[in-house]
């Protein structure tokens, strides 16, 4: 684990030296500053976890110094100390930002006490930050299903191991989600989750987005700064659309699942880290590896325990759990009263073919509550909000420009000769898919002239 770096600053150089062995002594590493200017170019040049300021100094005073490092650098934690202390000059430390404030002569064990508690809690502020930005990502997997239950099964087993994940899928099926529960089932739960989307970072700017750089490492890198890596020391980092990532990324990224350490951009300081990698792709890593764009070797190292979530029209007896569990959700965030799908509606999301699986649900499902003025939903409401070139697997398209009625009535038929056909004709397996009661489902194919194959 990285030593946490602690910024000292103070013009009187016996204190300077105390401080430095202290601090040394209990596995931090100290930088000095003897003045407020020397401190602010030394975060210029330098990664700082913490400052350790004092209030009494020529030139810009501890005060003014404390301002100017919240201005800049808010992320950073200072504890301010004084042998002058007043009970004013304390409120108007804590004001301007300062985490605490500690009285000369130092206490040495009064001052570590501090500093632990300090970084302790920038550490707390930063994962609830992280928390409440992934809130929209509830940890509660919904479904039922023979299919999404597998899956369960192989996380629980998963999730208390060390061995690398990597999760397959398609778009929208939830590999984060899953990604996310295993980490929260793990001894690793309590320590930081880190996210990376290889796809979404340039390709000039994932090193340093992964490992961090130095200052000056390349243009427009004004400050040092901390990769993913560094960030998720002790948990877990999920690497999403891993297949995205490059060639020449992919060695690096080697080294580092082999050795454990890594250097920043720019930087000659190897840094050791202990993290958990998920990966996640929802392309054929097996074809890239044939084509020799994805290391086979890299490939073999990440997919240590493969998972594979199933797509939406693979588990479609979990859409009632996942439409209740939606609509709950987006009638709480709008402030409507609780709204219900009908039967029938509820079978038209069931024959809808689903390309954008879960994550197409449930903006469908938030469209339709949203756009629909009654506390029931019908077919004509779930038709409205379906793209309008509705496409049914192998049932071809609805006709459009028929009255909407007529057009729910096609996607019906069209949606119960499906379902009888995958069902070999059998009626009560049919009814029992399509959600109807069997004499229900008679009377509708009666009513379309469909028979039993």
């Amino acid at each position: 684990m990285p030593e946490p770096i602690i910024l000292v600053v103070d013009d009187e150089k016996n204190i300077l030296t105390s401080l430095k062995t202290a601090l040394s002594l209990e596995n931090f590493s100290v930088l000095l500053a003897g003045s407020g200017e020397l401190a602010l170019k030394r975060l210029e040049d330098d990664d700082v976890d913490l400052a350790l300021l004092d209030v009494k100094m020529p030139g810009i005073d501890g005060i003014e110094t404390l301002r100017r490092i919240k201005d800049r650098w808010p992320q950073i934690p200072v504890v301010m100390m004084s042998g002058h202390g007043t009970i004013q000059t304390a409120l108007e430390a804590v004001r301007l930002g300062a985490v605490d404030f500690v009285e000369k002569p130092l206490s040495t064990e009064r001052l570590i006490v501090t500093i632990r508690n300090a970084l302790k809690l920038e550490t707390l502020k930063r994962e609830n930050l992280d928390l409440r930005a992934d809130l929209g990502e509830q940890l509660e997997i919904i479904g039922s299903s023979t299919a999404l239950a597998e899956v369960l099964e192989k996380v629980g087993v998963t999730a208390p191991a060390e061995s690398r994940v990597m999760i397959r899928g398609e778009n929208g099926t939830g590999k984060e989600l899953i990604a996310r529960t295993i980490h929260a089932a793990s001894p690793r739960a309590s320590r930081p989750f880190v996210k990376v989307n290889c796809a979404a970072v340039p390709a000039e700017l994932i090193e340093s987005e992964l490992f961090g750089h130095v200052k000056g490492a390349f243009t427009g890198a004004i400050a040092p700064r901390k990769g993913k890596f560094e960030l998720a020391d002790s948990g877990t980092v999920f690497l999403d659309e891993i297949g995205d990532m490059k060639l020449e990324m992919q060695s690096k990224l080697l080294r580092v699942l082999q050795e454990g350490e890594f250097e920043r951009v720019g930087g000659e300081k190897t840094i050791t880290v202990d993290v958990r990698v998920i990966s996640a792709t929802n392309r054929d890593l097996e074809k890239l590896v044939a084509d020799e764009v994805f290391r086979q070797d890299l490939y073999y190292r990440l997919a240590v325990i493969p998972i594979t979530v199933p797509p939406l029209r693979d588990r479609l007896e979990d859409i009632p759990e996942l439409v209740e569990f939606f609509t709950v959700r987006v009638c709480s965030k709008n402030n409507r009263r609780h709204v219900t799908f009908d039967d029938e509606a509820m079978n038209m999301l069931r024959m809808h073919p689903w390309p954008g699986n879960v994550r197409e649900l449930q903006n469908i499902v938030e469209r339709i509550i949203i756009l629909t003025k009654g506390d029931r939903i019908g077919p004509q409401d779930v038709a409205a909000a379906l793209p309008v070139s509705i496409q049914a697997g192998e049932m071809g398209l609805i006709s459009l420009g028929k009255p909407l009625r007529e057009m729910v009535a096609e996607f019906e038929k069209m949606a119960i000769e499906k379902a009888i056909k995958l069902n070999s004709g059998q009626v009560s397996n049919t009814a029992r898919q399509l959600g109807l009661e069997r004499s229900h489902l008679y009377k509708k194919m009666r009513a379309y002239g469909i028979k039993p194959r």
